[in-house]
């Protein structure tokens, strides 16, 4: 039981530290604003996600973004722009926040499919996770601009995500370097224990 009660202080305290980082993450062009690369501002929002899944796993993963979506609805401004509230939910890239639940949870869950997962793995889950991202991201964003702002003449859904590709190589390098930064990451949290295999926790209950 005890062990439990540990387990769960601290799945909060990772996934609360996760919900800081995708703030920080959303606005960090404001504190840096030279991190452009060809006019386009970097967010770090998908780097933290990828980690969310990478190192937490699908469900705690999943869950870090849930609560970090709940938070930026009932009005904190976490969100890009400093921005939060229901507002939120007709801007065109409110689709890429929903995404971030699925996008941490498949990432968590290619990499759950190995025992001891290589860079391989991370790269792999990295891109599945990316992939993703962009379809409810995009597919999201030309529902937003054809019905919320009314723009069914001047945007087209191949249009939308010609615009994607525009972004695409900063994903790219974004997510490689997660994956290329999470293993060492990964192998301390599961030595040390502070992150157990979902089917562990489960044992442990049903046992106490």
């Amino acid at each position: 039981m005890k062990r439990n009660k540990q387990i769960r202080v601290i799945d909060i305290t990772l996934i609360g530290m996760f919900v800081a980082l995708m703030s920080i993450g959303a606005n960090i062009t404001a504190w840096a604003p030279f991190l452009q690369i060809g006019g386009v501002p970097i967010t770090l929002q998908t780097f933290f996600c990828f980690l969310a899944g990478a190192l937490l796993g699908s469900r705690r993963g999943a869950l870090a973004m849930v609560v970090y979506l709940f938070v930026g609805l009932i009005g904190v401004p976490v969100f890009a722009g400093f921005k939060g509230g229901l507002g939120a939910v007709l801007s065109p890239t409110f689709g890429f926040i929903i995404s971030f639940i699925f996008t941490a949870y498949v990432t968590g869950k290619v990499i759950e499919t190995r025992e001891q997962p290589t860079l391989i793995t991370f790269i792999l889950a990295s891109l599945v996770g990316l992939l993703f991202n962009y379809m409810i991201g995009t597919n999201y964003m030309y529902l937003a601009l054809s019905f919320f702002m009314d723009a069914q003449e001047s945007v087209t859904y191949i249009g939308t995500w010609l615009i994607m590709l525009v972004y695409l190589p900063v994903d790219l390098l974004t997510i490689v370097a997660a994956a290329l930064f999470a293993p060492r990451l990964y192998r301390v949290l599961h030595k040390s224990t502070m992150i157990t295999p979902s089917s562990s926790v489960q044992e442990d209950r049903l046992g106490s």
